[in-house]
């Protein structure tokens, strides 16, 4: 890991780290423990996107992005004009609109992406897991 780089977490690692650290890998364990990992207002989106599902990863998100990220004083990455003008020119490697400008930020902002998605990770962009 570069001391300068910055590192955007997949809404599953956000949730991971939080819920179940032992799924993930030791370097994705690594960057979150070194303080340099950063969050997405995308992810927050569809976790309130997911809720109420029987599935939904998180039953109250707008309260558990309030006690693990907000309070936890981690960086939360807003959308932009250049991250939504970046969609266009992405591979049609993967539909999720999540991902999809998960992976348009991270690539705009030279960021490396964190993620066990292999969709995800097939984008012509740095990821790590």
């Amino acid at each position: 890991m570069d001391g300068n780089e910055r590192f955007l977490l997949d809404t599953h690692v956000l949730i991971w780290a939080n819920a179940a650290p032992e799924r993930l890998s030791p370097k994705a364990r690594r960057v979150i423990e070194s303080g340099r990992a950063e969050t997405s207002v995308v992810s927050l989106w569809e976790l309130i996107r997911k809720a109420g599902r029987a599935d939904a990863p998180v039953a109250a998100p707008v309260a558990w992005w309030g006690r693990y990220i907000s309070s936890c004083g981690v960086i939360t990455l807003g959308v932009t004009l250049p991250h939504v003008m970046r969609l266009p020119s992405l591979p049609a490697l993967h539909k999720d609109p999540f991902d999809r400008l998960l992976i348009a930020q991270a690539a705009h902002e030279e960021m490396v992406l964190v993620t066990c998605d292999p969709a995800v990770r097939a984008h012509p962009i740095r990821t790590l897991w």
